[in-house]
């Protein structure tokens, strides 16, 4: 099921560890400053191009073309419309194993307030057919731009390594449903299936020039619900021939916020968040029924069980309290939990460490943010993504000592640094590649 905790992930071949184990890591004197000067301002360029111009999830057209075309620049063999818009750029270099890179492609449906020169000003219409702004406030921009350097730094070191690096432009990941469409596209049937799949993710609160990693889970399970409460409507003024569904969604939003600090153990991590509140049109109306969505995050399935089944115990206690009829609930079937393999995370930090130099190399805690990134995960392989530092230090230090706080990922005010970010990005996210194959 797709909320089983993959452990198995866990359990991956000790075959493809003790075989490169003996590797030497990729040192940060390897990776010639004179690369980076050459390469580092078409990158930028390149990613403020595709910060101009953001796509929703589902709609990447103009993304998924450009990111395909920049693949190709770089040496790879690209093919193109795998599970929606979805990219695969595969780069060979002999004999040896598969690993797996991957980026999301896809912008949110806000609209930028960062005054950047390079702003968007794209419009679309969201899935609930809106006319919203389109901005890309969790850094796939960064994402693409970090995987189409690391695919020209591989191409142009190939004296390096050797095997096959499958490079992913992912769909739909704020939708989480890219993932599992590529993999059902048979991203592991019609490609080489990987022995190790790596992603890295902005960080809104690491400074720009280091890396973070974490074992284990990293990003909590996701589940959307939605509760239409029920009633009897009836006019304003006489309430007491109504049964009022406003009043019960009041009282349910607030006896929500028990079940996680009543119900979950407090060191288990989770949260109910009720996202919308819809319900009536006038004044003087008692409507007939209210519509909420939540959002519902967990890292383990027994804690996902627990706030699924308080969550219907509640909407249906409220609901026989006032004599209404029972609420309809539905629950999406949401995305599982991100796990970082122990023994691959093991294995590529020191490889950080050597790149970008140990002190920039740290160990974050697990957010409760979602990513659908563990999908690739399936029959057993190992995965990790780790976090990448985006913003000016002297920032983080002035909103840890009471100054404005950091603008969070989703927000219209996240703008990453973008030299910084990009270059540690492709040096990290390089050296991990070369630390898992072989050399040439």
């Amino acid at each position: 099921m797709i909320f089983r905790l993959q452990l198995t992930r866990k359990i991956v071949s000790a075959a493809f560890f003790a075989a490169f184990m003996t590797h030497s890591i990729e040192s940060a004197d390897t990776q010639k400053p004179e690369w980076f000067a050459i390469q580092l301002p078409k990158l930028v360029e390149f990613y403020q191009d595709l910060h101009r111009n953001p796509e929703l999830s589902l709609a990447e057209k103009r993304t998924s073309k450009v990111l395909a075309e920049a693949l190709k620049v770089a040496g790879a063999e690209v093919t193109t419309g795998i599970g929606g818009y979805g990219i695969v750029g595969i780069l060979k270099n002999g004999e040896g194993p598969t690993v797996l890179v991957r980026s999301d492609m896809d912008g949110l449906p806000v609209t930028e307030t960062t005054g950047a020169k390079y702003s968007s000003q794209s419009k679309a219409t969201d899935s609930e057919g809106r006319s919203t702004g389109v901005m890309h406030a969790c850094g796939h921009d960064i994402h693409m731009t970090c995987l189409s350097g690391t695919a020209k730094w591989l191409a142009d070191h190939r004296e390096k390594w050797s095997g096959t690096v499958i490079l992913i432009g992912q769909p739909a990941e704020e939708r989480v449903v890219g993932a599992k469409a590529m993999l059902d596209a048979g991203l592991y049937t019609k490609f080489p299936k990987p022995m190790a799949a790596l992603a890295l993710h902005v960080a809104h609160d690491l400074p720009v020039g280091k890396v973070g990693s974490i074992s284990g889970p990293a990003f909590a399970s996701s589940t959307s619900v939605d509760i239409t409460v029920k009633g009897r409507g009836g006019h304003g003024a006489m309430p007491n021939n109504t049964i009022d569904p406003i009043v019960q969604a009041s009282m349910l939003v607030v006896d929500l916020q028990t079940i996680v600090s009543r119900q979950v153990s407090p060191i288990d991590a989770a949260v109910v968040t009720v996202g919308s509140f819809h319900g009536g049109t006038k004044h003087n109306i008692i409507p007939n029924d209210v519509h909420l969505q939540l959002t519902v995050r967990a890292f383990r399935d027994e804690t996902r069980e627990l706030l699924l089944s308080s969550i219907r115990r509640k909407a249906d206690g409220i609901a026989h309290a006032h004599n209404a009829p029972k609420p309809e609930i539905t629950i999406a079937e949401g995305i599982s939990s991100t796990t970082n393999s122990p023994e691959l995370v093991a294995k590529v930090v020191p490889a950080f460490e050597n790149a970008l130099g140990q002190s920039n190399v740290v160990v974050v805690s697990p957010t409760t943010g979602a990513e659908d990134f563990g999908l690739y995960g399936r029959d057993g392989v190992p995965t990790f993504m780790f976090r990448l530092g985006t913003v000016k230090p002297e920032r983080i230090h002035e909103a840890q000592n009471g100054g404005k706080p950091l603008p969070s990922l989703h927000s219209a005010e996240y703008l990453p640094i973008a030299e910084g970010s990009i270059e540690t990005g492709v040096k990290a996210m390089s050296a991990a590649v070369v630390r898992l194959l072989p050399p040439r």
